[in-house]
């Protein structure tokens, strides 16, 4: 392994891709830092731990790198940025113009992108005075930590962080384009990994020592079971036919259809924990008691029963539903039949279509309850061994380690077209 990072850094172009990830990671985590203006960093320290480490604000921290707990420049994270794609995602199946955009190439996707970017700073701004407002009545950190902001200063911290939304997408597509990895992915994963200390030094304060290990050993266990699972496929063979144009044949060879274990990867589990958070925006708006004591009881507590299976079972819903949107079985066999392709044994056409649907809903059944277990894990540990921070659980985990994977496959593919001995030999 080490050896394998000498290698990279041996590549000029390899190395220079490498340490520019790097100093856009660095620019990144100071932006983490850095306080919007009007802020009072006093009050937000004297806050109680549990201020920024409940509901939809702590999610928020940690894809923030804890940004939002220091109410930073960059406290909203890239989650407007990942709203906005998964909203394109939906729309190009609903609205016809943007599914042709999508098999346009290069120019539909850089006309998606704009229009992502877009919506990204449409979301970035209602976020920023949702957050501000949020704050402001205490609700966020349990604490008013802007007690003397005017409509001016309100204002300047909109913008701030709307701004800083902005810069954070656009350091994405900067490694994306000039460095290695998706960008995007790749600041999330360190806003995850930035925390892993805090939240492990947390576990150690409330639970001890012991719990420490058993989490680190879980961890283990779960990176390896994720890494087993992301890399499985089913490989369903293609065989196309050889047919002669001219003086030239074409065709004629063996391919196969990679379809993923889990072919939603971390999508459905975000649906399912946004959606859960609704129920709770409805009781406070709703005023009625009864409502709100009900949400609070079952629907709002992760400790509770209730709400474990409702999120195991939503999100084995989004697996199928995503799945469903993402691969459609219809287009894939026509475009088999059109180039002459065609699965052995299997007619091409419908029956091809329904051979594939078949192979696809079989298999979403186990990704989608590896999905659920892992996303329900954190919770039953708090309901169980009331542990309020599991630093290796639930979506960070899955994105930890799905976004890992695909960086050193990368590297890999490029120290291997210069005979260099890759990561995962």
């Amino acid at each position: 392994m080490f050896r394998a990072f000498a290698n990279a850094f041996k590549i000029p172009d390899l190395r220079r891709k490498l340490l520019f990830v790097l100093g856009i990671i660095v620019i990144y985590r100071i932006g983490a830092w850095i306080p919007v203006p009007g802020i009072d960093l006093e009050v937000l320290r004297d806050a109680p731990a549990t201020g920024a480490a409940a509901g939809i604000v702590g999610i928020i921290n940690v894809f923030a790198g804890g940004a939002l707990a220091q109410m930073a420049v960059f406290a909203l994270g890239i989650m407007p940025y990942i709203t906005a794609s998964i909203m394109m995602q939906l729309l190009a199946v609903v609205i016809p113009k943007l599914e042709e955009l999508k098999k346009e190439g290069e120019q539909g996707k850089k006309k998606i992108t704009q229009y992502t970017r877009y919506i990204t700073v449409g979301l970035a701004l209602l976020q920023s005075t949702g957050l501000v407002t949020l704050a402001r009545s205490g609700q966020a950190f349990q604490v008013n930590p802007m007690p003397d902001a005017g409509t001016g200063t309100i204002m300047l911290m909109v913008l701030t962080l709307t701004a800083g939304t902005c810069l954070i997408m656009w350091l994405g597509e900067l490694i994306s384009q000039r460095g290695i990895g998706n960008g995007m992915s790749i600041l999330i994963l360190i806003s995850i990994i930035s925390q892993f200390p805090s939240q492990l030094q947390n576990v150690r304060v409330s639970n001890g020592w012991d719990w420490v290990v058993y989490v680190l050993i879980m961890g283990g266990i779960l990176a390896i079971a994720v890494v087993f699972i992301e890399l499985g496929q089913r490989r369903i063979p293609v065989q196309y036919a050889r047919r002669q144009i001219g003086r030239r044949s074409y065709g004629g060879q063996s391919t196969y259809i990679p379809l993923k274990l889990n072919q939603g990867g971390v999508i459905p589990v975000i649906f399912a924990s946004s959606l859960l958070y609704l129920p709770a925006m409805i009781a406070q708006i709703s005023g009625s008691e009864r409502v709100q004591l009900f949400v609070q009881d079952y629907l709002e507590d992760p400790t509770s029963w209730v709400f474990i299976a409702l999120f195991a079972a939503m999100t084995i819903f989004f697996a199928y539903f995503y799945s469903a949107i993402t691969f459609n079985p219809v287009e894939v066999a026509d475009n088999m039949k059109r180039y002459g392709g065609f699965i052995p044994g299997i007619r091409p056409g419908r029956q091809t279509a329904e051979y594939l649907d078949k192979v696809l809903t079989r298999l979403t059944l186990p990704g989608s309850l590896y999905l659920a277990t892992i996303a329900v894990l954190p919770f039953v540990l708090l309901a169980v061994g009331n542990i309020q921070d599991f630093p290796l659980g639930g979506v960070s985990l899955l994105i930890m380690v799905g976004v890992t994977l695909q960086t050193m496959q990368q590297v890999e593919s490029q120290m291997m077209q210069r005979n260099y001995e890759g990561f995962l030999q």
